[in-house]
């Protein structure tokens, strides 16, 4: 057996005449173990928050959107509907139009998005599976809508209410003088459906048939305000876009999902680090004590360090008994903190132990990425912990 590695484990598991020594050495093996766990969970429920967040996006957001470069609006043409249809990485697609709506419903008034969409439009975001009230539109009942239920809450809006309609209004394009009792084009529609969503979603839009949104803002029949793209499983979105804005040209924008919403997936990410930062914080005061413990235990065994040097140990072995003394105490705090941090996180994730409301438990979930992150992060800060206690090991140090 390595000879360092041999003495470092007799020193570890062995205790000794001192019981402070004894103390000190359990108090740092808790503190890497309540470290290490609790490094673990943190990344692990960042880890589910961010998919979660994440299905949101997939509900209110398509893989891909085609908007125009110049202006709201573009002509549909064939050529743009040949390079879509023939593209075998786009598994539906669906042309939309979109445009800020002035809304009034029982004397109340609200500022929205109109979306009109067409009938495929529930295979691009799957919108149709958070309907938590009443049904998605139904393209054989025109002037139908769906909103979201933060605007069926500020406008006090149910459904299928046919005594009073929502309306519906959109400035009239153009220059000059505007006649005030006719600047507006305007539909009354009944709404058939509240979908839920994030808290900006859901008071965003008002989701209406294609036919009828054109219908209100008078658009030609080849006009739209973009198209909305849903690509088939595992393709790579970033690429796809790159290919396709070569294809389409400059004239019109591709951006992906993460582009669409770029400042909250940075502000996701940068949430993620900073926890990680802090808790790597709280995991280096931990080591302290590790450091503590190994001086400690390095003064106590001195008159025994003198004798493995008398018998032939060169200070370079003395100094790696203690790095490998102080690289177990880690990794076997670590080894303890992380099977914990499993065990509760696979706990949380089947019996929701910690709930966020009534209904719903806070999500977590494991990544062996995570797992990896934890065990570089202890392993490495245990190494110089341990190393930063061994610098105090000299040839004079051993010889007094």
């Amino acid at each position: 057996m390595n000879f360092p590695l041999y003495i470092a484990k007799r020193y570890l598991f062995t205790k000794t005449g001192n019981n402070a020594i004894n103390i000190i050495t359990i108090i740092a093996s808790f503190g890497v173990i309540v470290g290490s766990l609790a490094l673990f969970i943190i990344l692990s429920g960042f880890s589910g928050l961010r998919t979660f967040s994440y299905s949101l996006l997939d509900v209110s957001d398509p893989d891909i959107k085609i908007t125009s470069n110049k202006g709201k609006t573009f002509l549909y043409t064939d050529d743009v509907h040949q390079a879509l249809i023939n593209n075998t990485s786009i598994k539906a697609t669906s042309k939309i139009i979109e445009e800020r709506v002035f809304l009034e419903y029982n004397d109340k008034n609200e500022i929205a998005y109109i979306k009109g969409v067409e009938e495929s439009y529930t295979s691009i975001t799957h919108i149709d599976s958070v309907i938590s009230l009443g049904n998605w539109i139904d393209n054989d009942m025109p002037n139908t809508a769906v909103v979201g239920n933060g605007i069926s809450r500020k406008l006090s809006l149910g459904i299928l209410n046919f005594g009073a309609p929502l309306s519906i209004m959109v400035p009239k394009p153009g220059v000059g003088f505007i006649n005030p009792n006719n600047a507006f084009y305007k539909t009354d529609v009944q709404i058939v459906g509240l979908y839920s969503g994030t808290e900006e979603f859901e008071s965003k839009f008002v989701f209406v048939s294609i036919k009828d949104a054109k219908n209100l803002l008078n658009f030609k029949e080849k006009q739209i305000t973009g198209v909305e793209i849903k690509l088939k499983d595992n393709l790579n979105a970033d690429l796809f876009s790159e290919q396709l804005q070569e294809q389409l040209g400059t004239q019109f924008k591709v951006q992906t999902k993460q582009q669409l919403n770029e400042v909250f997936y940075k502000v996701i990410n940068t949430e993620n680090f900073v926890s990680y930062l802090i808790f790597t914080l709280i995991v280096i005061i931990a080591l302290f004590n590790v450091i503590g413990a190994i001086i400690m235990m390095i003064i106590d065994k001195k008159s025994n360090l003198k004798t493995l040097f008398s018998l032939g140990a060169s200070i370079k072995d003395i100094k790696r008994i203690f790095i490998l003394q102080g690289f177990l105490l880690t990794f076997l705090g670590m080894i303890v903190g992380l099977s914990l941090g499993i065990i509760i996180v696979f706990i949380q994730k089947e019996f929701g132990v910690f709930m966020i409301t009534q209904n719903f438990a806070y999500p977590v979930e494991f990544r062996f990425s995570n797992l990896f992150i934890v065990i570089a992060t202890i392993t490495v800060l245990g190494f110089i912990a341990s190393k930063i206690a061994s610098s105090r090991i000299s040839k004079e140090f051993v010889e007094k």
